[in-house]
């Protein structure tokens, strides 16, 4: 098939690049040049894509990256890949309206538009839909196809890959959802197809809510048990051993990445927007999660005061500035606001981070240094806020005179627990 991917971030670029090794012909459209630029020179810039694998499928021809939007004409099936934030708590559908306005005018009889970006119910069918329809011309599920495909990224998880993940698809009539079927079976091992778009675009929320609401459930224990003393980490891992019921999940410095930090709260929008009830669910762990980062702070300071130190001129070194074990994406993590806490109270802040390429800016606005011997022993407190593989810990607990360890990673007479 002649297939378009519009936005080729973390999401679009894995899915072209996977379609093109299977033999579709595809173009990856993205509107900000600096991408395009690197992906035509074979730089890949998202992790899970190494460049060798990109450069073969431009070697091959079955791939090719470009801004201008003349060239996503002929397409077969385009797939929708692009961002959806939310400004000031109201989701941004501002890229999907620009998208689905580009491809309606290439939009030709036959051809079939996959929104994958996450979004609340009813954006394909009562937002993309429409737009398609009045740019081309053309009508849905009579002169073209149409469906909903949640992204299911997972960026250095290395148990899932990309292909191996199943695939939850829908269409707007069955003819569309065969064809997308179809489309996304010669990419994935396994296909989910549900009834309808709104199924599967609440069930990509569903997906993150779980996970977001868990995630506060532990945040708040985490502050909860540390002034009953009791050890958090201990007691989690106690109800970890029961075989059914409970699913592990542990505290840390706060959410971040796209997905976390903001689809839940689509959800929780279209709720108060529709029904005009709160999601409360959803809007508690947001609030709790949000507070994770000056709760670190907080314990730091206190830890601090407790040696006599003022967090004032104290010299800190913040190790892990990803929001992800392992991978080198800063997209909302929580150690911005650490650290941003830290300054604002006077302190001599450091960042070290081996997966973020010296050099890369970053929205931390404090000093980029190596995690070496030296910088954790002239430090007058560690935080350890992502434990990647490639921190040396035990030259950590060795060399440093504090840690405030935010992964349970450390033990010793120098190390706090979050």
């Amino acid at each position: 098939m002649d297939v378009v991917v519009a936005g080729q971030g973390y999401v679009g670029l894995p899915l072209a690049v996977r379609a093109a090794e299977v033999g579709h012909h595809v173009v990856g459209y993205d509107v900000d040049p600096d991408r395009i630029k690197r992906l035509t020179a074979g730089d890949s810039y998202v992790e899970d894509v190494a460049s060798s694998r990109l450069r073969a499928v431009l070697d091959s021809g079955s791939y090719s990256a470009t801004a201008d939007a003349a060239a996503v004409a002929g397409f077969d099936i385009a797939v929708i890949t692009v961002p959806t934030p939310l400004r000031d708590g109201v989701p941004d559908l501002s890229y999907i309206r620009s998208c689905a306005r580009t491809l309606g005018t290439h939009l030709r009889p036959g051809a079939t538009v996959v929104l994958e970006s996450t979004t609340y119910p009813g954006t394909t069918e009562e937002l993309l839909l429409p737009i398609l329809e009045e740019t081309s011309g053309l009508e849905g599920g009579v002169d073209f196809l149409a469906g909903f495909s949640p992204e299911r990224i997972a960026p250095g998880n290395a148990r899932w890959s990309f292909e191996g993940t199943p695939k939850v698809v829908s269409g707007i009539d069955a003819k569309s959802l065969s064809v997308i079927k179809g489309f996304y079976d010669s990419i994935f091992q396994t296909t989910v197809p549900v009834s309808g778009p709104k199924v599967a675009e609440m069930a990509k929320l569903i997906e993150n809510v779980y996970r977001f609401v868990n995630i506060s459930l532990v945040n708040e224990l985490a502050t909860l048990a540390a002034p009953l003393g009791v050890p958090i980490w201990e007691a989690i891992d106690a109800a970890a051993t029961k075989p059914f019921g409970f699913m592990r999940f542990t505290p840390g410095p706060g959410v971040g990445g796209h997905c976390l930090p903001v689809d839940p709260l689509f959800l929780s929008w279209k709720v108060r927007e529709d029904l005009g009830v709160p999601f409360r669910f959803v809007e508690l762990a947001d609030d709790v999660n949000r507070r994770m980062p000056d709760y670190v702070v907080g314990r730091l300071v206190q830890a601090l005061a407790e040696r006599h130190m003022p967090v004032k001129g104290a010299r800190i070194l913040l190790l892990g500035l990803t929001y992800k074990y392992n991978a080198s994406d800063l997209r909302n993590s929580p150690s911005a606001r650490v650290a941003e806490l830290l300054v604002s109270l006077g302190a001599d802040v450091r960042g070290a981070d081996p997966n973020i390429p010296a050099g890369e800016d970053t929205p931390l606005n404090v000093s980029r240094v190596e995690a070496s011997a030296e910088e954790v022993a002239a430090a007058d407190a560690v935080v350890l806020l992502m434990d990647h593989t490639r921190f040396d810990l035990p030259m950590v607990e060795k060399h440093a005179s504090y840690v405030l360890d935010c992964r349970n990673r450390l033990s010793g007479p120098n190390i706090e627990t979050l």
